[in-house]
């Protein structure tokens, strides 16, 4: 019979992300039927309830809820061990090793030890405006990985660091390659002559991946947030971004890429772009636009390389019926429905919207909500072929073709999938592209690829 444990611990604060990984981790322990690490944060304790816990009344945001699921009392022992070690661990990452050192409990502390450096803000979306705000008074740059902050909270802190000559990447900035240093979900790059400026975290690992692939390193990838080139905030981080790859003497080439930015604050930027001194590639995605590998290869010949062959693994078979694609990418998402269209009712969910992450792991980090979807995408007898991604890198999940394989195996299906990485990203490119193909799908390096070889199988435009 299964046992229910959940326990508060006041006062152990520690990181919204890697308490998700926390929580992975004891998830991952046998007998284990459900775990969550996290602050008892208003969300937080919603997503408890909902997994069916009882947390205490008297619980604050300054406690840690500590919340397993066993198959039976035999088990509990081993799964709070595991809960022990996978929160000693983060503390020795955040502490360079001294268990017995706590972690600074706000920016504001933390930058009067260390003054200068850039700041990662990564809690709740609502709270970030505090914590940011505290590292631009100091005079920092900061990257607000956080999700779920309110437009209104991003121009303020916009705002305020254009008035300061700061950066403020994000928020929701999930990738970034800063002094050589990839933060986020990070793919491994050798340095060169590009250096991107991306208001989208997974259109930023596509060209990496593509343009590594091409042999072309880059030097800098500094993220701007999704929102960054809208009609609100004007790029107001965009062109910060933009002044500092120009003074880089390391960039020959500042490559523009984002989801579909408003096309008054596109001109814009375009604008802005010819009083530089070092030229401008876009990849700006939108109808009539180049998708993201054709603006790759756009690069590639602008700074005198060939366009090589983008490789495809494995070989999916003809399909009746319509387009399922399931991402965990927004960008490559938007991309394949631009590629695609909705006209002939095809589908393409992004399992990273915000919708999907509020209280829950990001899919790059626990793939489980898309698994969900992807049994019920499979036995819809209108699905004709599924199109997935995979994105490697530091950060993401360590290994996930051995996850997804075994729901690929015996579908019945075509599956087409983009497989997004680097050959020196740590899951090992050319490892999970085989574990993959040896499902029966065809992989592809290339997004835009994969989308128009999954139109070609089920007879649709290209």
């Amino acid at each position: 019979m299964s046992s229910t444990y959940v326990e508060l611990r006041p006062g152990a604060y520690a990181d919204s992300v890697a308490l998700l990984q926390v929580s992975r981790s004891v998830q991952q322990v046998d007998g284990v039927l459900a775990a969550q690490v996290a602050m008892a944060t208003a969300l937080n304790l919603e997503v408890l309830a909902e997994m069916g816990f009882d947390v205490p009344s008297e619980a604050t945001t300054n406690d840690l809820v500590v919340a397993v699921r066993v198959e039976d009392e035999t088990v509990l022992e081993r799964a709070l061990a595991a809960v022990a070690e996978a929160l000693a661990e983060t503390r020795r990452r955040t502490t360079g090793g001294d268990v017995d050192l706590a972690p600074h409990r706000t920016t504001a502390t933390a930058l009067r030890e260390q003054p200068g450096g850039l700041v990662l803000v990564s809690v709740a979306g609502r709270h970030a405006l505090v914590e940011a705000m505290d590292a631009l008074d100091a005079g920092s740059d900061v990257m607000v990985f956080s999700d779920n902050v309110p437009l209104d909270h991003e121009l303020a802190l916009k705002r305020s660091a254009a008035e300061r000559g700061l950066l403020v990447m994000g928020p929701d900035c999930g990738t970034a390659v800063v002094d050589g240093v990839g933060l986020g979900f990070a793919n491994v790059v050798r340095p060169g002559p590009v250096g991107l400026v991306a208001a989208s975290g997974t259109g930023c690992q596509q060209l990496l991946a593509l343009l590594d692939h091409a042999g072309v390193g880059v030097s800098s990838a500094l993220g701007v947030g999704g929102r960054d080139l809208s009609s609100e905030v004007r790029g107001l981080a965009t062109r910060e971004a933009m002044r500092r790859l120009d003074r880089d003497p390391a960039v020959e080439l500042i490559v523009l890429v984002s989801k579909p930015p408003a096309d008054d604050v596109a001109a814009d930027i375009e604008e802005y772009a010819a009083t530089l001194a070092t030229p401008v590639e876009y990849a700006l995605l939108g109808p009539g636009r180049p998708d993201l590998t054709a603006a790759a290869e756009a690069v590639l010949r602008r700074l005198g390389h060939a366009v090589p062959a983008w490789p495809v693994t494995g070989a999916a078979g003809p399909a009746d019926g319509v387009i399922r694609g399931l991402f965990v990418g927004g960008t490559l998402a938007s991309e394949a429905r631009l590629i695609a269209g909705t006209d002939a009712g095809h589908t393409f969910v992004d399992f990273g919207d915000d919708e999907y992450t509020a209280g829950r792991a990001h899919p790059m980090i626990d793939p489980s909500l898309r698994l969900e979807h992807l049994a019920r995408a499979a036995a819809d007898p209108a699905t004709g072929v599924l199109l997935l991604d995979v994105v490697l890198g530091h950060g993401a999940e360590p290994d996930p073709a051995t996850l997804l394989a075994p729901a690929l195996t015996g579908l019945g299906k075509p599956v087409v999938i983009a497989v997004v990485g680097t050959t020196g990203d740590p899951q090992g490119l050319d490892r999970q592209v085989r574990a993959l193909a040896d499902t029966g799908a065809e992989v592809h390096l290339s997004n835009a690829g994969a989308t128009r070889r999954a139109l070609e199988l089920v007879g649709g435009p290209l």
